[in-house]
């Protein structure tokens, strides 16, 4: 653990400095997330322009249902980068050979190659948010609900992750530059908003087939002091723990399953 601890803060530090050597490049890049961020929260404003209420949800308990899925979603996207480009760069370019001949595991070298910096606005965002509507709502917050909300921040990124890592593995037995990933990325914008509002497939499908809900709206609902949801709420340390391992199985078997371009 240490030493994979060490390797990461060497990859971060190592390639922090190569985007920072162009820090125009750089900077564009935050103002292009923060715009999509803002633009993001501009919908649910004019959403709510309209309607006082959506469902039995007021404005700034989806506000803070928006703001909590940012939070494990930019530390996803941090880390997510080479998951989008893995079929492309690492299968068809046969680059993956390069990571198979390092003394570390091939996921880690995957997911901490490169990192999407600009996403931690994201992250830093989300936290604004939510302090604010925690103030506006006027809720409770214990000690022990700091310790809920990292433990739910951190399953929650870990679910987007195992989601992700079995869709990439799919590359391994078929080779494709795009892959499927990208269709299921837009899915995740289902769980910026209240489960409740979606007919019953839908709810069925975020909740136990691609579990976005699991990562976003079943966290919030304990903060939202919604009891309704409880049990599921305790269920999220599960439902991560359940894929994360269904996600290193699927990754281990298509790592063996991998044959080298001989290029």
């Amino acid at each position: 653990m240490k030493r994979h601890l060490r390797l990461f803060l060497l990859y971060f530090a190592q390639y922090a400095k190569v985007r920072m050597a162009y820090k125009a490049d750089f900077f564009i890049a935050v103002i292009s997330s923060m715009t999509a961020t803002v633009l993001g929260f501009g919908f649910v404003l004019v959403l709510f322009s309209k309607i006082p209420k959506l469902q039995d949800w007021s404005f700034y308990e989806v506000m803070f249902l928006y703001g909590f899925s940012l939070i494990p979603l930019g530390i996803f996207n941090v880390v997510s980068w080479n998951l989008y480009e893995f079929g492309d760069i690492y299968i068809i370019q046969g680059r993956f050979d390069r990571i198979l001949l390092r003394p570390v595991h091939t996921l880690f070298q995957i997911l901490f190659e490169k990192f999407r910096l600009e996403s931690l606005q994201e992250v830093l965002t989300g936290i604004v948010v939510i302090a604010v509507c925690v103030k506006r709502l006027g809720l409770p917050w214990h000690g022990i609900d700091y310790w809920w909300f990292a433990l739910m921040v951190a399953c929650g990124a870990l679910i987007y992750i195992s989601v992700f890592l079995i869709l990439t593995a799919v590359s391994f037995w078929f080779e494709d530059r795009v892959g499927i990933v990208p269709p299921v990325f837009n899915m995740l914008t289902f769980g910026r908003y209240p489960l409740t509002i979606y007919n019953v497939f839908i709810q069925f499908m975020l909740s136990w087939v691609i579990p976005f809900a699991f990562a976003s709206f079943y966290p919030t609902t304990h903060f939202l002091r919604r009891e309704a949801f409880e049990p599921l709420f305790h269920r999220v340390p599960r439902v991560a723990a359940s894929f994360f391992i269904l996600a290193l199985i699927v990754w281990e078997r298509g790592v063996r399953n991998y044959s080298s371009t001989g290029s």
